[in-house]
């Protein structure tokens, strides 16, 4: 391991893995870290290195490689979720493969950037992490209880901190609540005036779960995620908690519709970590609404009936390819509807959708590129579902992104394509004697057949078939005319292999059979 970053005692700090110590050394200098508040600690060269570095040293970044000797950054992604999960991490590969970006993603990695490193792509990715860190570092209360519980929410069961002294109740339990529809409703709200929010949030939350021997903490784990403690100094009934809970949520916030997940109740406080991802998980429930308090049993019921069925994704994608190229902006539309029909209808939950939407999103992009299309290498974050916790939201995002690949394919323009059908035109001269297919040739000009198919038909007016049957008869009367060669020899040598296929397809291009066609250009030329 290799230390070289600079003294930067109040910088987040940051280590880069990569099996080559040039491409590190390049990363570090390439780059002004201290300008975004961020200290390269150190240089590892494989996954296992960066542990033994990570068990020493408090890091907050990793900057790592995909494939390395030993352990390679999936598998160092795998450990650093298991043990240090409120550490960010940016996978950078050499290899623009789906499955290692789906399997990055799945194993909590931040973003996953492409080599060549675009340097404004990355200082990108990593401000923005860092900002996203530093919020939260300053959401923390001051006070112990909300600290340790902002830990117990945050870092998980990585981070076991030991239970203030002042935690001595019976009796513990996680409400967590979230404002439904955030993106339609608060996303333009001031941030004075979402302060303001919050703060009616806890306080009618507080009032209204106000019971003798009683004591709440809260915090902002997120923007839109309340996480309270309950504490009791007695053993609460099931019926005391229904009761109060049911009292909780009405209306709570007038005209808000807020949503709450509760974790079992729990008598040991060190549970607490466990509890609050229970309660935050079971917001995701809420997507369904079928309830306003979400608890495990009817968690349970949903689950007994909830069988979504699956997209078929490749299905989609050739569908999107075609309105894409089409440059259809409403049949795209269409077709983003009917998927999120299809989700709705089958009861997915938001973060299923984003699964599966995912998958589909990278394949459309892989089939694009290999049409031809350029400037698909932008960043792109998978969206905060906290904050775009509706269908409606998520429907919107995804037509964002269809107009973004509308407008790129646009931008691609008809010149380009103009150039790969003339590419095209000069192989298919070249081979038509052979049993030459279209998706011969858009394999060899590397694109799509779908894609070659359409702009060869946008740019001559003719399909594939109509073209080579055109380029083969012209060629057959050439040597009709020219040539003593026998008529089935003819035929052999403009590419058709079937003798009476090609006096029908030469019938039905001029009128005649090969035959006559010759005997009338030796009149002709008398």
């Amino acid at each position: 391991m290799s230390n070289n970053g600079k003294g930067n005692a109040n910088g987040l700090k940051m280590l880069i893995v990569d099996d080559e110590p040039i491409i590190c050394k390049g990363l570090r200098l390439t780059i002004d870290w201290a300008a975004l508040g961020i200290e390269v600690i150190g240089e590892a060269y494989d996954g296992e290195e960066a542990l033994q570095v990570m068990a020493n040293t408090e890091v907050d970044f990793l900057l790592s490689d995909i494939r390395m000797e030993g352990m390679d950054g999936l598998q160092l992604a795998e450990q650093v979720g298991q043990r240090y999960p409120e550490v960010r991490m940016v996978i950078i590969s050499g290899y623009e493969d789906f499955d290692y970006a789906r399997q990055a993603m799945r194993l909590g990695v931040n973003d996953y950037l492409l080599k060549p490193v675009n340097v404004d792509e990355l200082t990108g990715v990593v401000g923005k992490l860092a900002d996203e860190i530093r919020r939260r570092q300053q959401e923390g209360g001051k006070d112990e209880v909300k600290l340790w519980l902002t830990h117990m929410a945050r870092h998980g069961i990585a981070y076991r901190r030991a239970v203030p002294p002042s935690l001595q109740g019976a009796q513990f339990r996680i409400l967590a609540t979230q404002l439904g529809s955030f993106h339609e409703r608060y996303a333009e709200l001031g941030q004075e005036k979402y302060e303001q929010l919050q703060e009616q949030w806890v306080s009618r939350l507080h009032q209204r779960l106000s019971l003798p021997g009683l004591r709440l903490v809260s915090i902002f784990d997120h923007e839109n995620l309340l996480i309270t403690l309950g504490e009791s100094d007695h053993w609460m009934e099931p019926q005391e908690w229904r009761v109060l809970l049911d009292r909780l949520m009405e209306e709570l916030i007038p005209e808000a519709e807020l949503h709450c997940g509760v974790s079992q109740v729990y008598a040991d406080a060190t549970e607490t970590a466990d509890r609050c991802t229970e309660a935050a998980e079971l917001l995701r429930y809420s997507v369904l609404g079928q309830a306003v308090v979400l608890d495990q049993e009817a968690v349970r019921q949903w689950s007994g009936v909830r069988e979504p069925a699956a997209l078929d994704i490749a299905d989609m994608v050739q569908k999107l390819v075609a309105a894409l190229f089409k440059q259809d902006a409403g049949e795209t539309g269409g077709l983003v509807s009917e998927m999120l029909q299809f989700f709705r209808r089958e009861s997915y939950l938001l973060h299923e959708i984003m699964t599966v939407y995912e998958e589909l999103f990278a394949l459309l992009r892989q089939r694009l590129r290999k049409s031809g299309i350029t400037g698909m290498d932008y960043g792109r974050q998978v969206p905060d579902l906290y904050l775009y916790n509706s269908y409606e939201a998520l429907e919107e995002l995804i037509r964002k992104d269809m107009a973004d690949l509308l407008e790129l394919i646009e931008q691609n323009g008809t010149d380009r394509s103009y150039w790969i059908v003339e590419k095209a035109k000069r192989y298919i001269e070249a081979q038509y004697r052979t049993d030459l297919k279209a998706s011969e040739v858009a394999a060899w000009l590397k694109i799509t057949p779908s894609y070659f198919s359409y702009i060869f038909k946008q740019s001559t007016g003719k399909g594939f078939t109509e073209y080579m049957n055109e380029l083969r008869i012209e060629q057959a009367k050439a040597l009709l005319a020219s040539t003593h060669d026998k008529v089935f020899e003819i035929a052999d040598q403009v590419g058709y292999k079937e003798y009476k296929y090609f006096v029908t397809v030469f019938k039905s291009y001029t009128g005649m059979t090969p035959k006559e066609y010759r005997g009338l250009r030796a009149s002709k030329d008398l």
